[in-house]
């Protein structure tokens, strides 16, 4: 303000002093004494910065080359899960000496079982795909929590060179190792719905074997059918013959050549197939077609219930299922899994269905799973094409003395009733 009150625009003399220090200053030597080091230090040392990578919301990021393994050749050592596992069986059952606690059967017959699914680490990009995963995964542990199963979610992709539906591989063979007290692994595709909350697998009839399929020997061994089975819903057993069988499957897995060689293997070998680049399901099949003598002794073809079920054909018909038959059946009356193979509820190119045709199906399978967890507690979806409820059951102020089969059945897995004929 004092500057202010000269006349004439005459400059202060605090103003002109500190005007004349300024002016006495180097200021471009300055500047470079501050930044020289700084230029010299970026240029000649060893500290790597961190890099920023920018994501944007419903858009996979571009992964650098660092980040994806080079293609694996032809010619190139075939691909492993990791190092060989030896004396697997004699190891696991030590352990489990030692680890009373830990049981690898909780009951008589009853062994115990890791539910296994999962789903891409990306955000979907369609608009309800996340909320349809999201559901997809609550039916899973709804079914875990009635049956006493334990339940596994993986959204990370473990080794890049097992991309698409071979990622599944690297998860199971972890699994196995880092939980020996688990007796069953079942693994279960993030698009599959337990649609029978009720039925049970029947464990003893597996005994003998080490990995559950749904299929058909006739359709495997007979017409060597890559859908002769699916892999979107099978069980394996935690053993040393499981973890040799996983190291020669993923050996046709790797991205890139080998994938395509395989794809064309399997092409030539088995039917119904063109020579695209080599899924995991085809792979299973090319194993026991053509080393049967190897595997085909402990593989077990399920189909006397729906391990796997196709959902076309089923969705708009369960109102029918409902009114005629009750759960616990696991068969084509009331269908233990259905698979919404040919969907993408996530998004993505490669639909054989349209998205609203796949969306409406399995809202209403989730529906009608639901709609037996929701029993339980009085209440009902007004329809299977809803998400609202609506109270069916009167509440009532002695709810202990309720003779409800239902709920022994399933509210209570640990003291569950004998299962229905």
């Amino acid at each position: 303000m004092e500057d202010e009150e000269h006349d004439g625009g005459e400059v202060a003399p605090e103003r002109r002093a500190r005007q004349s220090v300024m002016s006495d200053v180097p200021i471009i030597p300055v500047i470079m004494f501050i930044v020289a080091p700084c230029a010299l230090f970026l240029f000649t040392s060893d500290v790597t910065l961190p890099r920023i990578r920018i994501e944007y919301a419903g858009a996979p990021a571009v992964a650098s080359a660092k980040e994806q393994p080079p293609l694996r050749q032809l010619t190139d050592r075939p691909y492993t899960l990791g190092p060989a596992v030896r004396d697997y069986d004699a190891r696991r059952a030590a352990w489990l000496a030692a680890h009373p606690r830990f049981p690898a059967f909780v009951a008589p017959g009853r062994p115990r079982v890791l539910v296994v699914t999962g789903s891409s680490p990306r955000r979907c990009s369609s608009r309800d795909g996340d909320h349809l995963l999201l559901r997809a995964f609550k039916n899973k542990a709804d079914y875990c929590r009635v049956h006493g199963f334990d339940i596994f979610y993986s959204n990370a992709v473990l080794d890049a060179e097992m991309s698409g539906f071979w990622t599944k591989l690297p998860l199971l063979r972890a699994l196995m190792v880092a939980h020996p007290e688990t007796e069953l692994l079942w693994w279960v595709d993030s698009d599959a719905v337990f649609t029978d909350m009720l039925f049970e697998p029947p464990w003893g009839k597996y005994d003998r074997h080490n990995l559950v399929l749904p299929g058909w020997d006739d359709a495997v061994y007979g017409a060597k059918s890559w859908l002769g089975t699916n892999a979107g819903s099978f069980m394996i057993r935690n053993c040393q013959w499981s973890l040799d069988l996983l190291d020669a499957w993923a050996k046709m897995g790797p991205r890139g050549p080998v994938r395509e060689h395989y794809g064309r293997v399997f092409g030539a070998a088995l039917s119904n197939r063109a020579a695209y680049e080599a899924d995991d399901q085809s792979a299973i099949v090319y194993l026991l077609v053509t080393q049967r003598g190897r595997w085909g002794d402990k593989v077990f073809l399920e189909s006397s219930y729906v391990l796997h079920g196709f959902w076309k054909g089923i969705v708009d018909r369960y109102e029918e299922l409902q009114s005629k038959w009750r759960p616990g059946l696991g068969d084509d009356r009331w269908p233990l899994v259905k698979h919404f193979v040919g969907c993408k509820p996530c998004g993505g190119q490669g639909a054989t269905y349209g998205a609203a045709e796949c969306r409406r199906g399995m809202e209403r399978a989730l529906n009608f799973a639901d709609d037996q967890i929701l029993k339980l507690y009085g209440f009902q979806h007004e329809s299977l094409n809803t998400m609202a409820v609506h109270r069916v059951k009167n509440e009532t102020g002695r709810p202990m003395d309720v003779d409800d089969e239902e709920i022994g059945r399933l509210l209570h897995p640990t003291f569950k009733a004998a299962r229905l004929l």
